[in-house]
C-alpha cells in the first residue's frame, strides 16, 4: 500500500504550473515590434523563420521539417506553395509574402543551403533539423524581446495569428478553415474562440 501511495504522489501532472488554455495570437503591432527587432539584431534564420510561420500557419511538426525546395522553385523562393500535413496528411497550400521571400532567400543564401538540405537545420548533430522544442524556446524568445508574458504565448499563437487577423477582416469562417487545413468547420471555430473574441469586441465598441 506504501509503495503504490508513493508511485501516486510521484505522478506530476504534465500541466503542473503551467498556463493552459488558448493562446492568444499577435497584434499586427507586435508582430512588426519582433520582426523589427530581429532585422536590427541580423538574426536572419530567426527572421526568415518569423515571416514564414506567420505566412504559412503551420503547425510546428511542420514548419521545423521544411526543407529548402519547399518554398523554392529553382534559385528563387515561390509566392506560393502547398505543404503536405503530418497530423491530418492533407495538403494546404499558402502565400509568401515579399517580405518573407526577401528573408527567406537571405537565410538561404547566408547559410549556403541547398534545394534537398532542410530550411532551418539544426545546430545540434543529432538531429538534422531543429526540433519543435527549439522553435518553442525561440517563439517564447521572440515575445519576451518586446515585454509581452512570454508564458501566455506558444507555437499556437504563430499559427493563429495571421488566420485570426484574416478572420477579423472578413468574417469568412470557411476562407480560414482552409488556410488552417481544418477538415471539419468546428475545428476552426473552436480554434479561433470567435464566441469570445466577438463578445469582447463588441463589449469594447459599447463602451462609453
Amino acid at each position: 500500500m506504501e509503495a503504490t501511495d508513493e508511485g501516486i504522489a510521484a505522478k506530476i501532472p504534465w500541466n503542473k504550473g503551467k498556463l493552459t488554455g488558448q493562446k492568444p495570437p499577435l497584434k499586427p503591432k507586435e508582430i512588426w515590434a519582433i520582426r523589427i527587432r530581429l532585422q536590427l539584431s541580423a538574426r536572419l534564420r530567426d527572421l526568415a523563420m518569423f515571416n514564414l510561420v506567420i505566412d504559412s500557419k503551420l503547425r510546428a511538426c511542420d514548419l521545423t521539417k521544411l526543407r529548402v525546395c519547399d518554398v523554392c522553385h529553382g534559385h528563387h523562393v515561390a509566392s506560393r506553395t502547398t505543404i503536405m500535413q503530418q497530423k491530418t496528411q492533407r495538403p494546404v497550400q499558402f502565400e509568401i509574402t515579399e517580405q518573407t521571400r526577401d528573408s527567406i532567400g537571405a537565410w538561404i543564401k547566408a547559410s549556403t543551403l541547398t534545394p534537398p538540405d532542410f530550411l532551418f537545420p539544426s545546430r545540434l548533430h543529432e538531429s538534422p533539423h531543429i526540433s519543435t522544442r527549439q522553435y518553442s524556446r525561440l517563439v517564447h524568445r521572440w515575445v519576451a524581446s518586446i515585454g509581452l508574458d512570454d508564458t501566455a504565448y506558444g507555437t499556437h499563437t504563430m499559427r493563429r495569428t495571421k488566420a485570426s487577423l484574416i478572420y477579423r477582416r472578413t468574417k469568412n469562417l470557411r476562407a480560414v478553415q482552409l488556410l488552417l487545413g481544418h477538415t471539419k468547420l468546428e475545428s476552426t471555430v473552436r480554434y479561433l474562440g470567435i464566441e469570445v473574441d466577438d463578445a469582447l469586441e463588441m463589449a469594447e465598441q459599447t463602451e462609453v
